[in-house]
């Protein structure tokens, strides 16, 4: 008996019904990729966790503090945490002052798996530090969002791990974009989700409107009302 070939008709199911299954299948596979990202991301913050505990026990329970203004961006606290997050980094030797450059650069925890804009602008370096770790809570209570870019800045005053009132509500760490969601924004808007990092170790997916309203009316956890005496969650 001769085989029967499939008419033209049949293919044009065939090749209709594997379209259909595709548009189904592709977005469950992108969903489990980003879930898998996130959770690295999560896992990222969880061990710059650690690295903070270690460093405020090697400095009589003191947050990180250089009295560098700008500490909170990622390219530049990276330096003081180094040897606790085994940072292979090393200051261009072009710019040995400059902390926002760096050679032999492999960032390891310090990048999101989602953050690609970091790779192209912040030297591999997706998560920010709160500012109100090295400010005290009254300065903080009076400073403003142009103040953690540019001069005239209040002093940096170190703080300590026993000024923090809720260790479980104030974040020290976060991704500075929301990397997981559709809108890729700072913690200057209302929009966007993003892993925190808390005092206590925890690291936690929210979304900007779970976070509370900042000195500067933002979700900004540089500035919590009261610094370190704060809570960014409810």
């Amino acid at each position: 008996m001769r085989r029967r070939a499939f008419a033209l008709i049949e293919l044009l199911v065939v090749i209709a019904i594997v379209a259909i299954l595709a548009t189904m299948i592709f977005p469950v596979f992108a969903r489990a990729r980003e879930a898998a990202r996130q959770a690295t991301c999560a896992s990222n913050l969880r061990q710059i966790g650690m690295a903070l505990h270690l460093y405020t026990q090697d400095y009589d329970d003191m947050f990180p503090n250089n009295n560098d203004p700008f500490l909170w961006m990622g390219r530049r606290w990276r330096w003081l945490l180094k040897t606790y997050i085994a940072y292979a980094g090393q200051r261009d030797p072009n710019a040995p002052s400059d902390p926002n450059r760096s050679v032999n650069n492999n960032p390891g925890i310090l990048i999101c798996p989602s953050d690609f804009t970091a790779t192209q602008q912040w030297d591999h370096t997706s998560y920010a530090y709160s500012a109100a770790f090295y400010r005290s809570p009254a300065q903080v209570n009076a400073m403003t969002t142009a103040q953690l870019f540019s001069f005239p800045t209040p002093p940096c005053v170190s703080q300590s791990a026993a000024a923090v009132v809720w260790p479980t509500h104030k974040v020290a760490f976060a991704e500075w974009l929301s990397n997981h969601s559709p809108q890729k924004v700072g913690w200057w808007s209302w929009d966007g989700s993003r892993n925190y990092l808390f005092v206590d170790g925890h690291a936690r997916f929210l979304a900007a409107r779970r976070i509370n309203r900042a000195v500067n009316g933002w979700p900004d956890v540089n500035l919590t009302v009261d610094g370190v005496a704060g809570r960014d969650t409810p």
